[in-house]
């Protein structure tokens, strides 16, 4: 026997399922149009009993159980149509045509199935939406026909619509490119067009019609995507389908998780816009605390999806984000209350405090850095960032109406230390410098603290000696810190001159004029050493110069300059005076000590 054609080679997978719905539509033309011709179909004997199939129901928990949970599934979904197992067409169940289109139906869905997939490698997703559309549809229909739904047709559906969530998250994410999509979106064959018309012969389709829109809002793709992953999840429950699929099982929570984080994450970022829009106005909207509200529901749900599955490294991420969610909330609470002094309030340390116990519960869902290193030093670098934030704001902004200088410099002290505790600054990574720069400045601000503190303190001579030590320990580590940095030489000069200033207050109250050349020799030597710091300056300066010279030769670069941050000229001439004036007052002391020593000695 020799066939009458050869059978065409495929070389793609768009290839071999197009040829396969061409079979397809062919199949389903010839079940069509035999429909029509036996319009006159002959009545049944009623002597002839029916043949009945019996499964064994032990196993899934029954079909007739199965039929109703897809029945409720299906009317959550959308309006699925009155006598949902009847053929629009007449197709009475049992018979060949109804067997054959049932089997066409399902090879249609699974071809348009795997076009989608292909379409989302190739990051086509205009055209994969159009084709999970018409899986989807398929499967609609199929649903509507099908007298006894299979396990393996709703573990499909599970797919479809996972495929689905998957197609709308890439849409939301990639929004440059929508006009593309939509073009690719709304193209159609002619083929798919008469497949469609033999569908809509048995069912309306429309069940899914909510999951296959192509939106131009944001908000609206990210919540299809969600509600596409939440409808997968459902049907994994059917009959406990999830202990018998476990991967998908795993997948589709894993989805959930993703999506529930892009969606807070999209309603904090509103939250913060809001915020920066009313930076003039006091009160926090009713808008901003209704977007934290949707943003902090989608971070708690999206972290038991993590936890339920084990994925210890997302709930982090997830944990982070809240964290961070709580900062924005603590930002909101910090604008200026009309003429009164500007005082950090006990509403922005709740929000903050909230935040630190974030980043505490990711830290321990991670366990270890060797966990995932990345993540780790993220949430120590933030975690780190809010104590220090905390600090700085209640130094800064000190709240003197309802607590006490001490009680305030004691929590500045214990926040700054456990900023520097989760400031990594020997680890080697592109994060290095600015745990350093970090470090450096917690230290320049704590010696700073004490400087002041020694200064404006009287009697109680064990704590003055104290301060004094603190000072000088953290004045010294601030500029160790800095001196490792080659883009911090104003910081270093500011450090520098506050430690000779913190000499010079020493030696006021030295009585002995020997006490007073050692302090003073030491202050002159801290002057010695800040040599380097003018050196970066001016090399910094020389090269904003030549800078300035070529975009002089070129007109068209003529503004770059303007662009560029360098150094801020301004405080470089103010740290210079200082310097000036510092330097002249340490020689002229010298001189006037070494003078009077001599005549002593004379």
């Amino acid at each position: 026997f020799q066939p009458s054609c050869a059978f065409p080679v495929c070389h793609g997978t768009e290839e071999r399922c197009r040829l396969v719905l061409s079979y397809v539509l062919e199949g389903l033309k010839s079940v069509d149009s035999s429909i029509k011709k036996e319009g006159d179909l002959p009545a049944a004997d009623p002597s002839t009993p029916i043949p009945l199939k019996y499964e064994d129901e032990s196993s899934s928990g029954g079909p007739e159980c199965l039929e109703k949970q897809m029945a409720l599934f299906l009317d959550k979904m959308g309006s699925f149509p009155k006598g949902q197992h009847c053929s629009l067409s007449g197709m009475i169940p049992g018979s060949w045509q109804y067997k054959m289109k049932l089997q066409l139906i399902l090879k249609s869905c699974k071809a348009y199935y795997v076009l989608s997939d292909a379409a989302m490698s190739l990051q086509k997703y205009g055209r994969a939406l159009r084709y999970i559309k018409l899986a989807l549809q398929c499967h609609d229909t199929y649903c509507c026909l099908c007298a006894s739904m299979l396990p393996e047709a709703l573990v499909f559906l599970c797919q479809c619509l996972t495929l689905c969530g998957d197609t709308q998250l890439m849409l939301a994410q990639n929004a440059n490119n929508r006009a593309a999509y939509l073009e690719e979106f709304n193209y159609q064959t002619k083929e798919d067009q008469e497949i469609l018309h033999s569908l809509h012969r048995e069912s309306s389709c429309q069940v899914f019609a909510w999951a296959t829109d192509l939106s131009t809002d944001l908000e609206c793709q990210l919540s299809v995507s969600c509600k596409c992953y939440e409808a997968a999840y459902e049907i994994l429950l059917f009959s406990n389908l999830k202990n018998q699929n476990p991967e998908q099982h795993v997948q589709v929570l894993k989805r959930m998780g993703n999506i529930r984080n892009e969606i807070g994450v999209f309603y904090m970022n509103q939250a913060a816009a809001v915020q920066t829009e009313r930076m003039g106005n006091k009160n926090v909207s009713t808008a901003e605390q209704q977007l934290w509200k949707k943003s902090f529901s989608c971070f708690e749900k999206g972290i038991q999806n993590f936890e339920s599955i084990d994925d210890a490294t997302n709930a982090a991420l997830l944990l982070c984000n809240t964290g961070r969610l709580m900062r924005i909330c603590a930002q909101a609470h910090c604008a200026a209350e009309g003429n009164f002094k500007r005082e950090f309030s006990p509403e922005e340390a709740l929000y903050y405090n909230k935040a630190i116990d974030y980043y505490l519960k990711a830290l321990r869902s991670l366990a270890k850095r060797e966990r995932h290193p990345a993540v780790w030093d993220s949430v120590n670098w933030e975690l780190s960032t809010t104590y220090f934030t905390m600090a700085t704001l209640q130094q800064d902004y000190a709240p003197l109406s309802r607590k006490a200088q001490e009680k305030i410099e004691k929590e500045v002290s214990e926040a700054m230390m456990k900023s520097l505790k989760y400031c990594d600054v020997d680890t080697v990574s592109p994060r290095q410098p600015l745990c350093q720069y970090r470090a450096a400045t917690i230290h320049h601000r704590l010696a700073s603290m004490y400087h002041s503190c020694l200064r404006n303190q009287v009697g109680d001579e064990h704590l003055r000696k104290q301060h004094r030590v603190l000072a000088d320990l953290h004045y010294s580590k601030a500029v160790r810190l800095f001196q490792l940095l080659k883009d911090a030489p104003c910081e270093f000069l500011r450090v520098q001159l506050e430690r000779v200033a913190f000499a010079e207050f020493q030696m006021a109250s030295q009585n002995s004029n020997a006490g007073k050349l050692k302090t003073l020799f030491g202050a002159l030597d801290i002057v010695v050493k800040t040599k380097c710091a003018f050196q970066l300056i001016r090399k910094e300066l020389a090269a904003e110069c030549e800078q300035l010279r070529k975009d002089e030769g070129n007109a068209e670069n003529a503004t770059s300059n303007d662009s560029s941050p360098g150094l801020n000229k301004e405080e470089v001439l103010k740290l210079l005076g200082i310097f000036e004036s510092r330097m002249s007052f340490l020689l002229l002391q010298s001189v006037k000590l070494l003078t009077s020593t001599k005549k002593k000695m004379g």
